[in-house]
């Protein structure tokens, strides 16, 4: 099942305002995510990704466009592909539960940190909360950044990779651990 999620209108700037960590936009993202995941279609989820008008506000790289499309979206695409497979044949079954993002890790990351010109708010190791043939799991979202107060999913498997490949986040029985904390 795929929710709407508002689109975010190009060319405005960021806010300062910390997300929270429920809210029924974020509770939609999440399900278009999880409808990535386990349908293998990682189109799904781009409502649940930063957005590029937002990242070419935000980094101070040369093409942001560019690093956004190839770098970013291309290994959210391996990432979600990646979790899709570690289902296996249980991904038309597994029931999303809950996300739960750990607030209190939040932190916010200032211009000129992490080749940044605007700031934003980080939170690292959110976990998606899915249950199949009766038994709860996660897995890990590496990591979320904000934009005029809601979180997107920037790095889902993970944020630095030593190959191009996709990865799943610190898979578990039970709800898991967040964290860690930091990050850009």
């Amino acid at each position: 099942m795929v929710l709407p999620v508002p689109a975010v209108p190009p060319g405005l700037h960021q806010t300062g305002v910390r997300p929270p960590a429920h809210s029924p936009v974020l509770h939609a993202e999440m399900t278009d995510l999880w409808a990535a995941v386990v349908t293998g279609r990682p189109r799904l989820a781009m409502p649940a990704f930063f957005p590029v008008s937002a990242y070419k506000q935000v980094k101070a790289i040369y093409d942001p466009a560019a690093d956004w499309r190839n770098r970013l979206v291309g290994d959210f695409r391996l990432d979600v592909y990646a979790a899709h497979q570690f289902l296996g044949r249980t991904a038309r079954r597994a029931r999303l539960i809950r996300v739960v993002v750990p607030e209190s890790e939040a932190a916010w990351i200032p211009p000129g940190a992490c080749d940044n010109s605007v700031g934003y708010w980080h939170v690292g190791g959110a976990r998606i909360v899915y249950k199949v043939r009766g038994q709860e799991r996660s897995i890990g979202i590496a990591s979320l950044i904000s934009w005029r107060g809601r979180w997107y999913v920037v790095h889902f498997g993970a944020v630095l990779r030593a190959a191009v490949v996709g990865e799943v986040n610190e898979p578990s029985l039970g709800e898991g651990v967040s964290g860690p904390a930091g990050g850009c």
